[in-house]
């Protein structure tokens, strides 16, 4: 990997946002320094972590004086800063499609089953209605990429490299069978798509239990 002392990034090692920038890293071959934000501790909520982002959320990219806060904001970040390994391609078409699917991700699926929305919703309505609720916004979003990609994918979302759309798919769909027991047999697009995803040894290596901070 390349050495970059100055790269920091502060996660959390179940937080599905933070896996999406570890694997970009990976991909990137970026070296970086793991900061652990322990999110049931409330750790995001300390005075010094809201220096760094407001919202208290990871994750957050710190590159020598500049700090990045939003998975999708730094991974635009570290594609315009370090052009290695593009997560975007050079075909307009490609790159929209690219960007198109991860904001998919990123706005219609990912902020709709944070932890937080969820004990919300299990406190109001019970744990039925949650995994109703989980199911619903998980499998509307994969429709929607399944729909998206099936023409374009190839081994990957968009053919035969990992791109941005590969990138925060991945996480997510493991996300949906692991904690959520989603049947991907329905996306058997996204389905392959992940497959790929799991057998690149920089996905191996930003898998959640894989992290400094897992607690197994």
């Amino acid at each position: 990997m390349s050495s970059s002392s100055k790269l920091v990034l502060y996660s959390y090692w179940q937080s599905s946002c933070a896996w999406r920038v570890r694997f970009a890293l990976n991909i990137k071959g970026l070296a970086y320094e793991y900061r652990s934000v322990n999110l049931r501790k409330g750790e995001q909520f300390s005075p010094e972590f809201k220096k760094l982002n407001p919202l208290c959320f990871v994750p957050v990219l710190v590159d020598g004086d500049i700090v990045v806060s939003d998975s999708f904001a730094i991974l635009l970040y570290l594609n315009e800063k370090y052009p290695q390994n593009a997560l975007l391609p050079s075909d307009p078409q490609l790159r929209a499609l690219n960007l198109q699917a991860s904001n998919i991700v990123s706005s219609s699926m990912q902020p709709l089953i944070m932890q937080s929305i969820l004990k919300y919703i299990e406190e109001k309505f019970g744990p039925a209605e949650r995994q109703l609720w989980v199911q619903h916004n998980i499998e509307k979003g994969f429709q929607a990429l399944e729909k998206l990609l099936k023409d374009y994918a190839g081994t990957y979302a968009t053919g035969e490299e990992v791109y941005m759309a590969d990138v925060f798919l991945a996480p997510q769909i493991s996300v949906a069978e692991m904690r959520f027991n989603i049947d991907m047999s329905k996306f058997p697009t996204l389905k392959r798509i992940y497959k790929s995803c799991k057998d690149l040894p920089e996905f191996q290596a930003s898998v959640p239990e894989r992290q400094p901070d897992a607690e197994l």
